[in-house]
Formats: C-alpha cells, structure tokens, sequence
C-alpha cells in the first residue's frame, strides 16, 4: 500500500501510485479514503505517529459524505476528494500540501516534480506571446544560423521575447563533453530537446539551430511539448550550395566522415516549413525570416 503524504498527513490508497481507489470493500465505506493527521516526533519518518487529535474521513466527489463513528472521541470532519485529485503521471496531488510519495526518473531517484503557481500561461501572459520551439534543421552551410538570428531580430524589434540555441554555443559548455559519433549526436539532440521544453515552459519563443541529422531524435523533441508547439523548419538547399558557403571551411577538412557527404542525413518528412531555393536562387535571410514570423502571427504565437 502506497501512501501520499505532505509533512503532517497520509493519505492511504489501495492503488500503485497514489491512485483514488477505495481503501475499504465494506458497501457503507466504498468511497472512503482515510486521512490521518499526526505530528513527526524526533525526526521518526511518516510511517510512525503520535496519538492523533484529528480523524478525517475523506469522500470522493459525488458520493455520500461519510461522518466518523466517533474514534476514541477524537475530533472527527470530512473533507471531499475529487477522483482525479491525484495525477499518478506527475506525481502531484490537488489536495494543498500534498504530494505523492518521492519516484524515480531514470538513475534520479527520490524525485517529485514541483508545481509553483505562476505557470507557463502566467509567463505567456506577461510576455504576450504564446512560447514554441522553432527547430532549424538541415546540413551545415545551409543557413540554419543566420535564419534563426534573422528570426530573433525581427520578434526583439516586435518586442517579443525568445532565445537562440545554436550548435556550436551549445558545445561551448552544456555539451562540450560529447562528440560527433551517432550516439554522441542524439544525446546532444536530447539534451537541447529538454533545454528548450524549459524555455517554452518559461513562455519563450526558443530557436534551436542545430545540423539534427537523425529524423528519430527531432521526433523525440516534437514528442516533448504539446501538439503545434514545435516548428520544424528544413533547409533544403543542395550540398554543392552549402559546400559554396562552407563558412568553417569543414567540407574542404572533412570530405570524408562529414554530415551529408557520407553521414547520412534524414530530412524531415513532415515539418511545418521548408526553405528552398527559387528558379536556384537562394532567398534571402531576411525574406526567409518574414516567412518564419508569418508563420508564428498566423497561428497566433506572437498574442498571448
């Protein structure tokens, strides 16, 4: 039997994970849950109480309210449960003070996630815009960069707030222990997915400017925020393009074991925006950009 607990009360659930589930089969008290309510003595932990003042009975929400039958004349009050007062997904409980016991995420154990009042819509809020992942791919000398700084030009001029990701940033220290093997890739990919589900939580407009080669780890980073909320834009432009560029010199270094040359690179297969050339031209940074801030006014990101 699991238990939900803050510092002075345990709820008693019958189910795994602190779900509202009956903790008695009797027919008179099938919707009963037990709130006891003691003190910590010594630092004991909660499964060991003093005598209690208090006897709460708890019901769920739409049935009968069950009175106590008078336990050792303690004082006795019921307090009604909605049946969906626990997310057993969040560990979190709509009773204030409560919580479900500490879970494990990963090799982090002991964990639960904390609410705080001021929430993502606050954020939105306050800023005025609707936060979003705008998530840049494509091969390196494509213009993924210049994009996304085009792109946070024009929103700082609008007075909208947002925050650029970019590949090699990003390796100047959160990731500047992994390398460029496969698997080095997708935890730097998983990593910048985790970084920007924060700063959409924070109710910022983050642009992620990264090569992002494998189509499995942007969909693990679509999979991250809710539906509509991450824009993946691909840059379509061919190899002897981005080679013309080649603004680091890579491809001239690297005509072997380079991203696109014989790294494989899987592009998107149904992204929100893609940037070609025209008639092979290539469009200019700041007409590409108009398109990307379109995009955010017409799916009304830039009003809260």
């Amino acid at each position: 039997m699991l238990a939900c607990h803050s510092q002075l009360a345990v709820v008693r659930s019958t189910t795994f994970g602190c779900g509202v589930i009956p903790c008695s089969s009797s027919s008179n008290r099938k919707n009963c849950i037990k709130l006891k309510v003691g003190r910590r003595k010594n630092g004991v932990s909660f499964n060991r109480f003093s005598k209690l003042n208090i006897h709460y009975r708890m019901t769920v929400e739409g049935s009968s309210e069950l009175r106590g039958d008078g336990h050792d004349g303690r004082e006795e009050k019921t307090l009604t449960l909605n049946p969906n007062a626990v997310d057993v997904n969040t560990a979190q409980s709509s009773i204030p003070g409560a919580t479900c016991s500490p879970g494990t995420v990963g090799k982090a154990t002991n964990i639960v996630w904390q609410e705080c009042p001021v929430n993502k819509e606050s954020r939105q809020k306050l800023l005025g815009q609707k936060s979003c992942v705008i998530w840049i791919t494509g091969l390196s000398g494509s213009g993924k960069s210049t994009l996304a700084c085009a792109v946070s030009q024009i929103l700082h001029s609008r007075g909208k707030l947002s925050y650029l990701l970019d590949g090699d940033n990003v390796r100047h220290g959160l990731n500047k222990n992994l390398g460029f093997s496969a698997e080095d890739r997708a935890e730097n990919i998983r990593r910048i997915g985790e970084v920007a589900k924060l700063f959409v939580d924070a109710g910022i407009i983050c642009i992620a400017s990264f090569i992002s080669p494998y189509r499995k780890d942007r969909d693990t980073c679509r999979a991250l925020l809710p539906a509509g909320e991450f824009i993946e834009i691909f840059m379509n432009f061919p190899l002897h393009i981005c080679e013309e560029r080649d603004v680091k010199g890579l491809y001239k270094l690297a005509r072997a074991g380079f991203t696109g040359i014989d790294d494989p690179y899987e592009p998107p297969e149904n992204c929100e925006i893609v940037m070609e050339s025209i008639n092979g031209v290539c469009p200019a940074p700041k007409d590409m950009a108009e398109k990307v801030v379109a995009y955010l006014e017409e799916n009304d990101f830039l009003q809260a």
